[in-house]
């Protein structure tokens, strides 16, 4: 610990006013500790919105979740009522295979996410999968949600 030694009698003003202290050589790191630690909640809260952001009732199943990808995942969603939405646009049938094309020309990788409700018929979850297949798309993976009945057999 420090301790200032004060003079004893008059100072060099003739004692009308007290000595000037020194600067302070140290910085106060409490405030941005603070801001530091307010910006850090904030981002571990927004951080899973910013994951796509289409309404899905997802089906519950077993499996367990692939490991995170290096990139977004490109994501194809199918909604209840029908729609079909890449990313967050929605996109018609035919436009769809012209817009991925466009857009995995630019990705390091080729897998598709799609995610389906689980109120929409499987009969056209398989055909969009056949209509991606059927343009050379193959690297397509399911999403679902894990907590599901397990299969015994």
């Amino acid at each position: 610990m420090a301790a200032t030694l004060q003079r004893q009698g008059r100072s060099r003003r003739g004692g009308r006013g007290r000595r000037r202290s020194a600067p302070m050589a140290e910085i106060n790191v409490t405030p941005f500790v603070d801001v530091m630690l307010v910006l850090l909640i904030i981002f571990m809260v927004a951080a899973p919105l910013l994951t796509v952001g289409v309404p899905l009732e997802l089906p519950r199943t077993a499996a367990v979740a692939l490991p995170s990808e290096p990139e977004e995942p490109l994501v194809i969603s199918l909604t209840d009522d029908g729609q079909l939405l890449l990313m967050d646009e929605q996109v018609s049938e035919a436009d769809l295979i012209a817009r991925l094309q466009a857009v995995l020309a630019e990705r390091d990788t080729a897998k598709i996410f799609l995610r389906a409700d689980r109120e929409l018929a499987y009969g056209r979850v398989v055909q969009v999968m056949g209509a991606l297949n059927g343009a050379g798309f193959t690297d397509i993976v399911l999403v679902t949600e894990t907590g599901g009945p397990e299969m015994n057999g």
